[in-house]
């Protein structure tokens, strides 16, 4: 990991990705979603200052762990502007998103444990699919798939 002097306080892109490992471009959608900012130069070059280093470690552990950006967003929108996350805010954060974890872990278990089922059946002659038409809200009403109920519905389609 090249090391980058002290009494440097500005990173370009390219020493923030070296730095971070994060790709110049996914650098650039970040800053595009708001997740960190830059001070152009005259030159209209990007300039970072070093703690967006943390920042990009927070953005990419979250990601690892399955939150949404939008909520990544949100969670640096509470911290005060130009303030790093700390351990702290990573411990709060990741507690309130624990529970949507957890929900996303019961339903891929449910996937999982219903998969078996699904293997072979073409899912388009079935009157109920535990996997695209989950407690059967479809069966009610429909027959087939959840997706062939969706686009038969309109003009023009059997």
């Amino acid at each position: 990991m090249p090391q980058i002097p002290e009494k440097i306080h500005e990173l370009t892109v390219g020493q923030l990705a070296a730095r971070s490992g994060a790709a110049v471009s996914a650098l650039h959608f970040y800053e595009s979603k708001g997740l960190i900012s830059s001070r152009r130069t005259s030159g209209n070059q990007r300039r970072y200052s070093r703690d967006t280093l943390r920042r990009v470690a927070f953005v990419r552990a979250a990601q690892r762990v399955g939150i949404p950006l939008a909520t990544i967003r949100e969670a640096l929108a509470r911290l005060p502007e130009e303030r790093t996350p700390t351990r702290e805010d990573w411990a709060r954060l990741s507690e309130a998103w624990r529970s949507e974890l957890d929900e996303r872990i019961r339903q891929l278990n449910r996937l999982r444990d219903h998969l078996t089922d699904c293997i072979g059946c073409g899912c388009l002659s079935l009157d109920s699919c535990v996997l695209s038409n989950p407690d059967d809200v479809f069966g009610e009403r429909l027959t087939g798939s959840r997706l062939m109920a969706e686009r038969g519905s309109g003009p023009g389609h059997a």
